[in-house]
């Protein structure tokens, strides 16, 4: 597999290789101590204080009982949206961890987290959308359904899902832009400067995504299987791969969105962490049905993203030049990053 790589020329008549999303990682400030520093910041932004704000939505929601109802992880106890938006309420926060780590420690543009183009590329992330919603309506949705219809609800209470739709939209987005910037794009990036093997990459983002879905009540409804091909392959390893090989995380943005807004609004298991009042809800996870479908839904997916779907040269691509003040890395200029 090769990382994709555009060329531009600079200068007269000089042409050069311009960076992909991961050499992005070298730009800027870049010594191995602000990545450690970056990283805390990240964590203390993701474990600490997310955390508080969604004991303070908490508090809005449902009082001091909302708080203690937080504490005990009873989202249930907000209702289906309320739960969701308590549930949901610290990745904002996480975001801004994120973003603060990459201006002001790395000083770089938080673009470089997803491409290493002058603009990013929204046809792209809408291939990878495509890519990601309509197999997985079609196979994980669907064939559900075919095969164990008895375990499917309409949801009748049209009105709490109209106002849903717009609060998932909105949520949704911020958390799976987080959860790609960080692990696809933070953790790739910093992982690079260790090591740039494509599948050292792909493997460190890949288990570093796991370990945080691992607790989740599909992970424990699948065991060890299902956490595996389902979070580990499926999810970490595919979207780690597929930005590796075109070079940004745009497709795994669109595709990590696409899966959980189809989950969210479509078709939700009952026993979900993220419990959401969605057109139908499954009331029994079918770990092993999930598993399968986990593995045809990768080449699947790789097919509609790189064979169905072409990448977009339309946005100028970005040399390093452009993001250092000097022309070069030398050895002098590295001591001081």
């Amino acid at each position: 597999m090769k990382i994709k790589a555009i060329k531009r020329h600079q200068g007269i008549g000089t042409e050069v290789k311009d960076a992909t999303y991961v050499e992005a990682a070298g730009w800027g400030k870049y010594r191995w101590w602000r990545y450690v520093l970056g990283l805390m910041i990240i964590l203390f932004a993701w474990m600490v204080v997310a955390n508080f704000a969604s004991a303070l939505v908490a508090l809005a929601l449902g009082g001091k009982e909302g708080v203690a109802a937080f504490g005990r992880l009873d989202y249930a106890a907000f209702g289906r949206v309320g739960g969701f938006v308590v549930s949901m309420a610290g990745f904002p926060v996480f975001l801004a961890g994120i973003l603060i780590a990459v201006t002001l420690i790395h000083q770089r543009h938080p673009r470089t987290l997803i491409t290493a183009r002058e603009k990013i590329s929204w046809t792209r992330v809408g291939h990878g959308f495509v890519a990601g919603f309509v197999p997985w309506v079609l196979l994980a949705g669907l064939g559900q359904y075919l095969l164990y219809p008895d375990s499917f609800s309409f949801n009748s209470d049209l009105k709490t899902f109209a106002l849903f739709v717009p609060i998932a939209l909105i949520l949704t987005v911020i958390q799976t832009t987080t959860e790609e910037l960080f692990f696809r794009g933070y953790i790739v990036q910093g992982a690079s400067l260790i090591w740039s093997n494509r599948v050292f990459l792909a493997i460190v983002s890949a288990v570093i995504f796991t370990l945080p879905h691992a607790t989740n009540p599909e992970s424990q409804e699948g065991g060890w299987i299902g956490m595996f091909l389902g979070i580990f392959v499926g999810t970490g390893l595919l979207y780690a791969i597929v930005s590796l090989i075109d070079g940004t995380t745009e497709l795994a943005i669109g595709a990590h969105f696409a899966n959980n807004i189809a989950y969210f609004l479509l078709f939700n298991w009952s026993g979900s962490f993220f419990a959401a009042p969605a057109l139908f809800s499954i009331s029994e996870y079918h770990a092993r049905f999930y598993d399968i479908i986990s593995l045809v839904l990768i080449p699947v997916f790789l097919a509609i993203v790189f064979w169905v779907f072409k990448r977009d040269e339309a946005s100028e691509p970005v040399s390093q030049s452009h993001q250092t003040s000097s022309s070069g890395l030398d050895s002098a200029h590295r001591k001081h990053q």
